[in-house]
């Protein structure tokens, strides 16, 4: 009785911290949507309410139609895309390589060299990739970021691709091989068909990377024509005053298509991050 009466006490405890946990991470999003909600009057009063006693959408309005917010989101899913498309095609490549020739030398010191450029803070390369940029002419435009995006991306896409063709087993290749397939015909007809959950989770998480992204996009971008979502909220805070309202409506606006996408392709994404954890 006394093991069962202690499991039962740290499953209750387990679950309290779990709730505690829980409110403690959606809070800041319950906030965010309820002062979306709330007007300029609510949201700058003395005592501050979870409460909305007058709800409103004129924050929305005011992003969506007054500020050309319509225009940043369209700029963020061509740049998010294309830089998962690219990035993709590149983990695709290299993670096979790595998984199949792992033991040449070249492969190996590839290897090495993007562990290594994991370790090297993104800022330390902001300076060295403006000027490349510039000198390649391409400030100002979407491919600047494309190219940082899928720069920064590569090495983690190409590790959890290779982690999981790890798990195929090579005679799936031996087979097609014998049926006279090329080694390409074999990476798009045999590897990547058994490969759904691993490409989902990658590609996931190369998009969620290019869409939140903001520095980069706040430094290589300052025109209104081709500016993205996360540096565009920055519109809404001046020198001296805030629109809290317009800031928390266009955040709110920022993350729902990530949480969109993510509660769609939840199931994917955790199948493919455990699907390279155990071999054989």
């Amino acid at each position: 009785m006394s093991q069962k009466k202690t499991k039962t006490i740290c499953k209750i405890v387990t679950y309290i911290l779990l709730i505690i946990y829980s409110v403690f991470c959606v809070f800041p999003f319950l906030w965010m949507l309820i002062s979306a909600l709330k007007p300029k009057n609510e949201i700058r009063t003395a005592i501050p309410s979870l409460l909305i006693h007058n709800p409103t959408i004129e924050n929305f309005k005011r992003v969506l139609i007054d500020s050309g917010f319509i225009n940043y989101i369209k700029n963020s899913f061509v740049v998010s895309i294309s830089a998962t498309l690219l990035s993709m095609v590149i983990a695709i490549m290299a993670g096979y390589a790595l998984s199949r020739y792992y033991k040449q030398k070249l492969v190996k010191t590839s290897n090495f060299m993007m562990m290594l450029s994991q370790m090297i803070p993104g800022v330390l390369l902001l300076v060295p990739l403006y000027i490349i940029m510039q000198r390649l002419h391409i400030l100002e435009t979407h491919l600047s970021l494309i190219l940082a995006y899928t720069t920064f991306v590569i090495p983690l896409c190409t590790f959890m691709m290779s982690s999981f063709f790890d798990t195929i087993p090579y005679a799936l290749e031996e087979a097609a091989e014998i049926d006279g397939s090329s080694r390409f015909a074999t990476i798009v007809h045999v590897i990547l068909p058994v490969s759904i959950p691993s490409l989902v989770s990658t590609g996931l998480y190369a998009f969620i990377n290019a869409w939140n992204e903001f520095m980069f996009g706040y430094v290589l971008i300052s025109s209104d024509r081709y500016r993205t979502l996360t540096p565009a909220i920055m519109l809404f805070k001046g020198a001296n005053t805030v629109d809290w309202g317009g800031l928390m409506a266009a955040s709110v606006i920022s993350v729902l298509p990530v949480t969109v996408v993510f509660l769609f392709l939840q199931k994917y994404f955790l199948a493919g991050l455990m699907s390279g954890s155990v071999k054989g």
